[in-house]
């Protein structure tokens, strides 16, 4: 790779597309000026330059090329898990000894001591930090530079660490994950990791560029990470693991409500195939968009012919997309009433089509696809991008062509990419899961409070769009305790601490199954079907539900009816 193509992968004036070449590099021939980095045998990305990203970009080449953006989601547990129960037992001190924990999000702090053995090294195997534009990468990674153990231990050693190693995580997020899932004990602070004997592979993802943020109308100010840089992250995970022949539990804790939700974009799909590797295990955060107000489910009245949305805009609010997804076999096609009262008639579209609305006494401006066939989902979507759109109540009449029941579904931004302010007047807490999380194969995990056995009041709910069950476990989630990159300690909540104790269980699965040769074969799959055997249910309640799942993650209990199991033989 020159420093040329490189440059393009940081710069602000190229845009990254994401392409199904399916192996086949003619695919690329459309593409003027463009520099091209394979993912994998099927995917790719293009760097083309920013000025050929227009509001025809999508109308031309799709929906699914313009990367999703993806933000953190994060806001005594051991106990409730049934971790110390088990490790009480001769043969059954699970700590996850032999098994890499890998972490793609905002970097990790390796100067904690909770990341270091007694002996003050490492416990990081290796570092990928895609932000840093200097130096020349090594291996199978593109940009960035790789940390390994070696290089690592040697800065613990200097007094001045960051000279030597100089990757941070500047937001936390990342540090905090780890630490929860892997972290070593600190009794005195009350902390206590999950797997305390795994060994970690991190990626520092680099943020989002400008121009997603633009055209997606997210604030700048918004940190987020593109699909593309995620995807490179995790095919390095399952590339570590393979040259270390040993087994890896992922955590993604990161998600967006970009796409259709049901588990067939470029990144859900990718996900899925991982998980069905043995020795693999992924967890993904179901996210904290339960009680948001930013999603609507809606059916046309047969009768009416439509349904109507509403939508209450924040002051003050720059912009915000909005995405609309049609369930076949029906289309769809919208009018709009602006809080002044200007009426746009019903918009009809043809197979693609891109619109630009403008207004007389409004000073919004919004640009909408229509993709009757979204190439990855194959159901219809309508995508709305405001620009300065005027507060108030915004109404949007959906109308559907057939005679049938028609619903549909409609996002907007997660937390952090949107103001609070702006919501749909009649939500839906269902069908929250954030994106990555609606992935089949995967463990989706949402939170609970161990204090009273209530679910976490944020948690998204399920299920996917399609129906599939998501979540399917339920762990920790409120007030756990976690590092911070200062040292210190912090409680936090959400579903991402409650998807780091997750992904410590796994580890522990993994310890058990395949490095001590109990089940040499496990992947995600099989592990889930443990989880779920395993779970506490309440028997006041029916599942799966679209809020507990299959119940309260307990790994005591997954070996204990494994054991009865063993034990009885077959009837």
């Amino acid at each position: 790779m020159t420093s040329e193509e490189r440059e393009r992968i940081f710069s602000n004036d190229y845009a990254d597309l994401i392409i199904d070449y399916s192996g086949d590099p003619s695919v690329f021939d459309r593409f003027q000026d463009a520099t091209v980095h394979i993912i994998n045998s099927l995917l790719a990305v293009v760097h083309v330059p920013v000025s050929q990203i227009t509001d025809n970009t999508i109308k031309e080449l799709g929906y699914s090329v313009m990367p999703t953006i993806s933000g953190t989601i994060s806001e005594a547990s051991l106990e409730a898990s049934g971790v110390l129960r088990l490790r009480n037992i001769p043969n059954f001190d699970l700590r996850g000894q032999g098994v890499l924990i890998g972490i793609v999000d905002t970097g990790i702090s390796y100067t904690n001591p909770v990341f270091q053995y007694a002996d003050g090294t490492t416990r990081i195997v290796s570092i990928w930090d895609q932000t840093v534009t200097t130096g020349t990468p090594s291996g199978n990674i593109l940009y960035g530079v790789q940390y390994d153990r070696e290089r690592i231990n040697e800065a613990l050693q200097s007094e001045e660490p960051l000279s030597i190693v100089p990757t941070t995580d500047e937001d936390g997020h990342g540090t905090m994950i780890a630490g929860i899932a892997a972290g070593n004990e600190v009794p005195e602070s009350g902390f206590y990791g999950v797997a305390p004997d795994t060994e970690l592979v991190i990626v520092r993802l680099k943020t989002a560029k400008p121009y997603l943020k633009e055209f997606f109308r997210i604030p700048q100010s918004a940190v987020g990470y593109q699909e593309t840089d995620i995807l490179f992250g995790l095919e390095y995970l399952l590339d570590i693991a393979r040259q270390l022949n040993r087994p890896i539990a992922i955590c993604l804790a990161l998600g967006t409500s970009m796409g259709a939700h049901d588990g067939r974009g470029y990144l859900s799909t990718l996900l899925s195939d991982y998980a069905g590797n043995p020795g693999v295990g992924i967890i993904i955060a179901g996210g904290n968009e339960g009680n948001a107000r930013r999603h609507y489910f809606g059916t046309v009245d047969r009768t009416a012919g439509y349904d109507t949305v509403e939508l209450s805009v924040g002051e003050n609010e720059g912009g915000f997309s909005m995405e609309l997804w049609g369930n076949t076999p029906a289309t769809y096609t919208l009018d709009i009433l602006t809080p002044s009262g200007e009426y746009v008639p019903r918009l009809n579209a043809t197979l693609d089509e891109a619109l630009t609305l403008t207004f007389i006494f409004e000073p919004t401006i919004i640009n909408v696809d229509f993709q009757l066939v979204e190439s990855q989902s194959g159901n219809q979507l309508i995508l709305l991008r405001f620009q300065d759109p005027a507060p108030g109540i915004w109404r949007f009449r959906v109308y559907a062509s057939t005679g049938m029941a028609a619903s549909f579904h409609v996002w907007l931004p997660m937390e952090d990419f949107i103001s609070p302010n702006t919501f749909f007047v009649r939500s839906d807490i269902y069908t929250t899961i954030l994106a990555a999380g609606n992935a089949v194969l995967p463990i989706t995990v949402t939170a609970y409070n161990i204090e009273d056995d209530s679910l976490y009041l944020n948690s998204s709910r399920g299920y996917s769009r399609i129906n599939i069950v998501k979540p399917e476990i339920t762990a920790p989630g409120v007030d756990i305790l976690a590092p911070t990159p200062d040292g210190d300690f912090i409680s936090i909540s959400g579903t991402s601490p409650a998807a780091a104790h997750a992904v410590g269980i796994a580890a522990m699965l993994l310890e058990w199954a395949v490095v001590r040769g109990n089940y040499r074969n496990m992947n995600t799959l099989d592990m889930k079907v443990f989880m779920i055997r395993g779970a506490k249910r309440n028997p006041a309640l029916r599942y799966p539900n679209k809020d507990w799942g299959y119940g309260i993650l307990d790994v005591y209990n997954v070996f204990d009816i494994l054991r009865a199991e063993i034990n009885t033989g077959p009837t």
